[in-house]
């Protein structure tokens, strides 16, 4: 299936979510080859951007194979916004992504208390007049990425949908949780299928899409045109291939083995330091190096030591060793190895907050946002 974003044709329903402190380059490429439909940069900056912040500038990077690819802003200075989208846009083509995305749902309280991400939710003058800017400035399609409301008593998803379509934005996002939720408890799809109904533009669906199963439920309850993976990628870049293989009809392919799952992290990492310095490439892949042995046999001792790695061999040592103990198990090249991940399965059905809670390598505290925050403002 074919969807068009202005005039940018995008193949596939399934897409990854802007995720701060994961949605880098790397990641977002082994994404893309396993299915990916849309990408997009984690949270970037405007300010940083039209203060010329190199650290700031280094989030706009994108590998050529990752299009279409698109860069986050958030902020919500009309005016700067308007700027930093002049910027992104007239870069050169081959540092152009392909559209810009508004960040209107962080809940993270260093962003909200800025008035942006999803503080805008309670300003919607404010929200109008600096959307419009964005796309009144860019020569790229405009996205936006929000929530259902700030609460729960404060639910205004549908009219900020309806909002941000009138305002030019050329598909529009949403999280089904509100603010105050961030990103636990279950998301309200219901949300999602009243401002499919309200608006005309391509909506996306996000929240609690943890398997393949799920992306076909929600669009199949909502009607949305596309779902957005969040937290169900962590680790896990083959639920692009699963999902799609389900909604196609096709047989489901193998669970990944734990060979390739540690190919696919020293990967990730390779990539990392050749886009970067060797000490922050490996602070970014040590929360990567749990997520993808997750439910993987002896893995304890690997995830450990994988917190502590601060070189590029390291990693790929530790890989090769915890590998060796897998083989001579026989469960190197076992799908899914002893505990496989959510099956992919057409009768698996959605949990409340996916089981997030019980994982503290998902917990939300707001840090990888900060983070990134921080590092685009020193």
């Amino acid at each position: 299936m074919t969807l068009y974003i202005g005039h940018i044709p995008v193949e596939g329903q399934v897409f990854l979510a802007p995720l701060a402190g994961v949605s880098d380059a790397p990641f977002r490429l082994l994404c893309r080859e396993q299915g990916a439909a849309w990408v997009c940069s984690e949270l970037v900056s405007s300010d940083g951007l039209i203060r010329g912040s190199q650290k700031t500038l280094d989030y706009l990077y994108f590998f050529p194979e990752e299009r279409p690819v698109g860069v986050q802003l958030f902020g919500s200075d009309p005016a700067v916004m308007a700027e930093a989208a002049r910027y992104v846009s007239a870069r050169p083509p081959e540092l152009r992504p392909d559209f810009i995305d508004i960040n209107i749902g962080c809940p993270v309280h260093k962003v909200v208390t800025r008035e942006a991400g999803a503080a805008l939710l309670c300003n919607l003058p404010l929200l109008g007049k600096m959307v419009r800017a964005v796309v009144d400035a860019a020569s790229l399609p405009v996205t936006a990425k929000t929530r259902c409301g700030w609460d729960n008593d404060h639910k205004n998803g549908v009219e900020v949908a309806q909002l941000l379509e009138q305002s030019g934005v050329a598909m529009i996002a949403i999280h089904a949780r509100t603010r105050a939720q961030k990103f636990e408890g279950k998301a309200d799809w219901s949300v999602i299928a009243e401002a499919k109904q309200k608006v005309k533009i391509p909506l996306v669906g996000n929240g609690d899409v943890t398997s393949a199963a799920a992306a076909k439920q929600m669009l199949e309850e909502t009607g949305c045109d596309a779902v957005m993976v969040g937290r169900g990628s962590f680790g896990n870049p083959w639920i692009f291939r699963e999902a799609n293989a389900l909604l196609a009809g096709r047989p489901l392919p193998p669970l990944p083995t734990p060979r390739e799952r540690l190919a696919a992290l020293t990967r990730q990492f390779r990539l990392l330091l050749s886009i970067s310095v060797e000490r922050h490439a490996a602070n970014e892949i040590r929360k990567h190096v749990a997520w993808y042995v997750k439910g993987l046999p002896y893995a304890a001792p690997f995830k450990e030591r994988g917190q502590k790695i601060e070189h590029g061999d390291e990693l790929e040592a530790l890989a090769a060793d915890y590998l060796a103990e897998l083989e001579a198990r026989g469960l190197a090249d076992l799908p899914g190895g002893l505990a496989p991940r959510m099956a992919a399965a057409p009768d698996a059905p959605r949990s409340a907050g996916a089981g997030d809670d019980e994982d503290p390598f998902l917990a939300d505290d707001g840090a990888a946002e900060s983070a990134s925050l921080a590092a685009q403002e020193s």
